[in-house]
């Protein structure tokens, strides 16, 4: 395999998709020596094959708003992969929301589940229905709509969603309903489900607590613990909720936090009630920080600006895509940081995450870094086909195990014979070898 002349043909037939032939372009990469250096794969048209969603359904969503008046909205299931268990991958609910993203997410989700060792294939959906600013009754005719279509394709030994931005869990218990309604059963087919139906303890927060995991497994490959250290932190969700109460539970200092109109640093770090106002905003559905420097003294407001300005040990960008770009990276390289850990899906671009391997600062990819989400909704999966519901220390152990493993897996394929580990190439590795060898195995189907 030649990565430049498939991704010249790719590109030709998915023109404009750039998110998703960034994520494909990363994994080709990494991947070409070990899949040129077994035949099996290419014989077998592994590569053609998974680049490849198994398929992609579009369909309209009409609702009414509080008015009465008709709005029609585009969604969205692509279903990449299930060579290793169920389709799985989150619900996006936002106006960025096109194909070229979330085929992007989908195909990351491959690899992502892949390295949680649990049985699941990798999807994406969603919508580019925006959330902000709707009424609990509008997102819930919506959601209701939603599911109408969706249904059809879902199961819990098939397909199973989770949430995703603009998709928590209010929104999962009106699909959930509907689902439920519909198929006129009570299955696992959603995760990311309250604890009153179904739900895992510490779900909400299990991405960022996974983050912060993995994260100092790579601190400790340079002798370095989070104790004492301060972490800038981008977003204001349930990942970023996640990170900086396990971060804090850690002994670091988490000093920002950012949304689309900039970025706060709170110097005295965000930890007790600082935490729970982060929900308080969240849940307004307004998308914006800015209330926090209201609400909290001797606290700074950055507006259209982002945290990697500021002089810190640890940089976690847990808000979206290319988030981070080579100025920023270089910025956080200049002011000493150690480690930056994503938080997020492909938070940094190609040249941010080239700069920060150049100068052998601690770098993790999303697809290792924040696969504890997924991970604990494998768990949840599990609870559910048990009927059983695990206390929220064996689940927190349980997630601490997978991110602890992926870190190992990571080194394994990883680690360069200068020391430094490139766990970009790790991760893409041990996720393709799974599902290749996968695929290998099931035949051409």
């Amino acid at each position: 395999m030649n990565v430049d002349k498939f991704m010249n043909d790719l590109e030709k037939k998915h023109q404009g998709e750039i998110e998703y032939l960034q994520a494909v372009r990363e994994v080709l990469e990494s991947i070409e020596k070990v899949y040129n250096e077994n035949p099996q794969f290419e014989s077998a048209g592994i590569i053609e094959r998974l680049v490849e969603p198994d398929r992609v359904i579009t369909f309209k969503v009409p609702w009414a708003n509080d008015e009465g008046n008709v709005n029609v909205n585009l969604g969205y299931r692509v279903q990449f992969n299930n060579a290793i268990g169920p389709y799985k991958g989150g619900l996006r609910f936002h106006p960025s929301v096109t194909l070229s993203i979330l085929k992007f997410l989908g195909f990351e989700q491959i690899f992502k589940n892949s390295l949680t060792t649990l049985p699941m294939g990798g999807a994406k959906g969603g919508s580019d229905f925006d959330p902000k600013g709707k009424s609990r009754s509008e997102i819930m005719r919506f959601c209701q709509a939603f599911m109408l279509e969706l249904w059809k394709i879902i199961g819990p030994n098939t397909d199973v969603p989770a949430g995703d931005i603009g998709v928590g869990g209010q929104e999962i218990g009106y699909l959930y309903g509907m689902y439920k309604k519909l198929a006129r059963e009570n299955t696992g087919v959603l995760t990311g489900k309250g604890l009153n139906w179904g739900g895992s303890l510490i779900r909400p927060e299990a991405t960022g607590f996974g983050v912060v995991y993995f994260a100092k497994e790579m601190l400790g490959t340079i002798g370095e613990t989070f104790l004492g250290k301060t972490v800038a932190l981008s977003g204001f969700g349930n990942v970023a909720w996640g990170v900086a109460q396990k971060a804090t539970e850690l002994g670091a200092k988490v000093v920002t936090l950012s949304g689309p109109d900039g970025f706060v640093y709170d110097p005295a770090g965000i930890s007790v009630e600082k935490i729970e106002y982060m929900l308080e905003l969240r849940a307004t559905n307004e998308d914006i920080v800015r209330p926090y420097s209201y609400e909290f003294e001797n606290v700074e407001f950055h507006q259209d600006k982002r945290p990697w300005e500021i002089k810190v040990d640890i940089a976690l960008p847990c808000a979206t895509q290319n988030e981070l770009d080579i100025e920023d990276a270089q910025k956080l390289i200049d002011n000493g940081c150690l480690c930056i850990c994503e938080g997020a899906n492909m938070p940094c671009t190609p040249e941010a995450i080239e700069t920060i391997q150049k100068h052998k600062i601690l770098y993790g990819p999303g697809k290792a870094a924040n696969a504890g989400g997924v991970g604990t909704s494998g768990l949840e999966m599990a609870q559910n086909a048990m009927k059983l519901c695990w206390p929220a220390k064996e689940v927190d152990a349980r997630l601490h195990q997978i991110m602890t493993n992926i870190h190992e897996t990571c080194l394994q394929y990883g680690k360069q014979p200068d020391g430094y580990v490139d766990y970009v190439k790790g991760a893409n590795i041990a996720g393709f070898l799974k599902v290749a060898n996968a695929m290998l195995d099931l035949g051409l189907v």
